[in-house]
């Protein structure tokens, strides 16, 4: 059987190419939902962490401290078969919970990070010039922020899909899951494995594609806006 027919025979006969396209189908879908979830909360948590109110801003801290330590698949196997074993919650919904309340510590760290490496100068500039705190954060601190903590973020999204790969070991049928079923089925785990990492690479790359063209968006706007000017 030559690589042609291998491949065939693993990833489309049969409709292996289906399993596949569903198992990546719940990869993406688990992977969106946390990184929504975990930005959301991550920027609470960079909020009370750098706010004025001592008790809020240790909690805070020891959230952050605690789940950037903890292994993803312990804090997922605990609400799975502890917190939410007897609770109504899919294994697809824990699953989300665990990676956003997982994902959220490391993006309250980045976020904190972005903001102290910000020209506070330009921040006190602008209220001199008359401008609310809020105003001052949206124009001056935020653009700032988001430029600092993208190459950050963008790196936490591709942990992201990789940490997801631990899912079936609460009975989800994933990219891995499924790659591992077919490598069993096939009796051909070599060819199986490395086409699974090569479609996790894809994955991976189409993160750092839309990131490119982000920046290439931004660059192309300032060349027009200084072109105008």
């Amino acid at each position: 059987m030559d690589l042609i027919e291998t491949f065939h025979h693993i990833f489309i006969e049969n409709g292996a190419w289906a399993t596949i396209g569903k198992g990546i189908g719940v990869t993406v879908q688990i992977s969106l939902a946390s990184l929504l979830g975990g930005t959301f909360l991550g920027a609470v948590l960079c909020f009370l962490r750098m706010g004025s109110h001592k008790v809020l801003r240790f909690l805070a801290m020891v959230y952050i401290a605690l789940l950037r330590g903890c292994p993803v698949l312990m804090l997922l196997m605990l609400l799975f078969y502890g917190v939410l074993a007897k609770s109504d919650w899919s294994p697809i919904a824990v699953a989300i919970l665990a990676f956003s309340l997982h994902t959220a510590a490391h993006v309250a760290e980045l976020l904190r990070s972005a903001i102290q490496a910000t020209d506070y100068g330009q921040v006190e500039a602008a209220r001199t010039l008359g401008f609310s705190r809020v105003q001052a954060f949206r124009m001056v601190t935020l653009p700032q922020m988001t430029r600092i903590a993208r190459p950050v973020y963008q790196s936490t999204i591709v942990n992201l899909i990789q940490w997801t790969s631990v899912v079936g070991y609460v009975t989800i049928t994933d990219l891995t899951r499924v790659i591992y079923n077919t490598a069993s089925r096939t009796m051909q785990p070599m060819v199986t494995m490395v086409g699974g990492m090569v479609i996790y690479i894809a994955m991976s790359y189409c993160v750092y594609g839309v990131f490119s063209l982000l920046e290439w968006w931004e660059k192309r706007e300032v060349h027009e806006l200084n072109g105008h000017s």
